[in-house]
């Protein structure tokens, strides 16, 4: 149900303003890095405008991130920090049940009375 209400509310919507967005912008434009303008451009693209937005689009989404992915680095290290303390401490619990394991006297029945005279 969930899935649904994703793809009615969200993806569906985002795909109509893509369909629009494409279709309105299909005239064909040159994108030009000759900071110079001369006449014939060294570094230039001719395509159609919708894929000059989508591009731009994408560029920002995994320019987001990367940035994003970049800054979470201090809770990556401290979260990979206290899951390797935790095994640590699971291994020294491990070694000491083993170790009380093989060092307990057997109990086979009530405390001794040690105040009997």
């Amino acid at each position: 149900m969930r899935r649904f209400l994703v793809y009615l509310f969200i993806l569906i919507p985002l795909a109509v303003i893509a369909i629009v967005l494409s279709v309105a912008n299909r005239e064909a434009i040159t994108f030009s890095l000759d900071p110079f303008g001369s006449p014939s451009p060294r570094w230039s693209l001719t395509a159609p405008m919708f894929m000059f937005l989508f591009a731009a689009l994408a560029l920002g989404v995994l320019v987001g991130g990367v940035a994003t992915w970049a800054r979470q680095r201090k809770w990556r290290q401290a979260a990979r920090s206290e899951r390797a303390n935790a095994q640590q401490l699971r291994n020294e619990v491990d070694r000491l049940r083993q170790r009380a394991a093989t060092t307990a006297p057997a109990i086979s029945g009530p405390p001794a009375n040690r105040n009997a005279a």
